[in-house]
């Protein structure tokens, strides 16, 4: 594996290009404006604008971390082990070679930014944000979480269900490579092996193939590539090897609760497929406590496994933020959800049918690719072809 970091332009350097980069970035937001978006979200793509910039001037290259004598040596481990994997990423996987993730940035807060999604009190269909770049998604970002609840507030407002949830990475789809790429954060970098490497995968994901408007088709190729790439990593060393047992006990539990959430959003979409009736808030809230029922009585058998029973209170911290997102599971939670693992088991036999080729990663990506330009009708029918019979959902049944 080589561990050769790739350059990317120290500090003093930045300093001397920051205003006119700084310029180029307020530009880019006036630009997505002329683009056709509305002119009061001239506050929202500035505070993108600067909150993007931000991150980049606190970013410094790994190496130059590295050489601090004060680094905090379990800093410096996970910081050599994301190295490790973004080789790996680039020439086991064939996931872009470019200068994301060679860099550190310590953003001292909890999450890159905060996405805001809301959904109709009846639907499980997210509102739409348009950019121009990325197209229409499910979600808004802002990097300060009071920008975040103010918005939700106003789509509330609007009689739509809405969520806040806090987010540790986001690509920039490889268009600010030439400012040092996306860096590694401190929002993510002590994660577990298993996780930390998974997230690099998914992010890198989609600086390979990226589908303007089709959130699902991203996000499930994101999560596919995440999953098959992290064992990949894990069974490539002995190092590796030794982290596999705790990934695949959490992929268990991943699992066991996206199997939970599967069976509640299809009894949701079941109810609001039935012509409207007055007493929809009493099913709904009976399905949601069911749901919620449901998930105590799961979070027990985990807490009670020999892994999590044997570190008991940092178990239970590691679950705060998914105890946090049940209570607050509404239609927007679900919906976005939804979007990760729809059609993850296609993306997988995609991948299974590269099988006999030389350079089955490539051949992978390339076949994505070519979906990618499929026309969406298209698209959905070879998307539904490769489900599994028993994993089809209701948008590929008759």
């Amino acid at each position: 594996m080589n561990e050769a970091l790739s350059v990317v332009s120290p500090r003093p350097q930045r300093a001397q290009r920051g205003q006119a980069q700084a310029q180029r970035l307020v530009c880019l937001a006036l630009a997505a404006l002329v683009g056709g978006c509305a002119l009061p979200d001239l506050g929202y793509y500035w505070q993108g604008a600067r909150g993007q910039w931000q991150m980049l001037e606190a970013a410094r290259p790994v190496m130059q971390v590295l050489e601090a004598p004060e680094l905090a040596p379990a800093l410096r481990r996970q910081l050599l082990l994301a190295q490790q994997a973004r080789d790996f990423a680039s020439q086991a996987l064939a996931l872009p070679d470019n200068a994301s993730y060679r860099s550190y940035a310590d953003l001292g807060r909890t999450a890159a930014v905060w996405n805001v999604t809301a959904a109709p009190p009846d639907s499980l269909e997210l509102h739409q944000w348009c950019f121009p770049i990325a197209g229409c998604v499910g979600y808004r970002g802002y990097f300060a979480q009071a920008d975040a609840q103010t918005q939700a507030s106003g789509l509330a407002a609007q009689g739509l269900e809405v969520l806040v949830y806090p987010v540790p990475a986001y690509s920039t789809l490889g268009y600010l490579n030439w400012l040092g790429g996306d860096p590694l954060l401190n929002t993510f970098v002590n994660w577990p092996e298993g996780e930390l490497v998974g997230l690099l995968f998914h992010e890198l994901s989609h600086q390979r193939v990226y589908l303007a408007s089709d959130m699902a088709f991203n996000e499930s190729y994101a999560t596919a590539v995440q999953q098959m790439g992290t064992r990949a990593w894990l069974q490539q060393s002995a190092t590796a090897t030794a982290a596999a047992p705790a990934w695949q006990a959490a992929q268990q539990r991943r699992l066991a609760f996206r199997a939970l959430t599967r069976d509640t959003r299809d009894k949701l979409q079941a109810l609001y497929a039935e012509p409207p009736d007055t007493a929809l808030a009493a099913a709904k809230k009976v399905i949601l406590d069911d749901f919620r029922a449901r998930y105590q009585s799961l979070r027990a058998q985990w807490l009670a496994t020999p892994e999590l029973a044997a570190r008991p209170q940092a178990s239970a911290q590691a679950l705060q933020r998914l105890d946090l997102w049940v209570a607050q599971a509404n239609n927007a939670a679900f919906g976005a959800l939804s979007a990760y693992e729809l059609w993850v088991p296609a993306f997988v036999a995609l991948f299974a049918q590269q099988a006999g080729q030389e350079a089955p990663w490539p051949a992978f990506h390339a076949a994505v690719e070519r979906l990618s330009h499929l026309p969406e009708a298209a698209r959905q029918q070879a998307l539904c072809a490769l489900m599994p019979p028993g994993e089809q959902p209701p948008v590929c049944r008759p």
